[in-house]
């Protein structure tokens, strides 16, 4: 009895634990998607998630390790937003805008920050690869068609074509609508792949 008990307690304090880390990684993913990196304080953070700063500098070490932890949930929480049917263009491109819709503001601030913090370079590189590999996975079957350097040309052309950086051109500075941003990200998806087929002579 004594070590079922023992374990009982031991598994609630874990799942307590978990609960906990994941409160706090919620509570600044809120900020960061929010505000701007170095506005962001552990103070705030704990606020939010109802604990202290010391809870969070013991599990975390510090904000850079709050946020190297934050960013690998952010980035399942993206991937969850952007499945869709490999090859299905509009599907994906319909995925690509709602998840902009939710992080892009907030990413384009950490792009804007990057050269001024390590921790902020070593996380958008990690996103930059992330968001390649999606690509290449989401048009896998265009892309196998080509010759090697015609795939890593449309690659490259395809990252550009669904690129945060495309969505706030569109979105941001040209004040277009998320579905007019949509239809246009579409439109340049399409095109890449035709033009890319055109030139393998398929």
């Amino acid at each position: 009895m004594k070590s079922t008990a023992r374990h009982y307690h031991q598994q609630a304090r874990a799942e307590s634990s978990e609960a906990t880390g994941r409160r706090i990684i919620d509570a600044f993913l809120a900020r960061l998607l929010n505000q701007w990196f170095d506005e962001i304080t552990l103070d705030r953070v704990a606020e939010d998630a109802g604990v202290t700063v010391q809870t969070i500098v013991r599990r975390f070490g510090s904000k850079d390790g709050l946020l190297a932890s934050a960013v690998k949930v952010m980035a399942v929480q993206i991937e969850a937003r952007r499945t869709a049917p490999a090859g299905n263009v509009q599907e994906l491109v319909t995925r690509l805008i709602e998840d902009y819709e939710h992080t892009g503001d907030g990413v384009i601030r950490l792009l804007a920050l990057e050269p001024r913090y390590p921790a902020l370079q070593e996380v958008l590189e990690f996103g930059r690869k992330e968001h390649r590999r999606w690509v290449a996975t989401a048009f896998a079957e265009p892309l196998s068609k080509l010759d090697a350097p015609g795939r890593a040309n449309a690659l490259d052309a395809l990252v550009v074509a669904m690129d945060v950086y495309t969505w706030k051109l569109l979105r941001r500075d040209m004040g277009r609508s998320a579905a007019g941003t949509g239809r246009t990200m579409t439109r340049l998806t399409e095109q890449t792949i035709a033009a890319s087929n055109k030139q393998n002579g398929r």
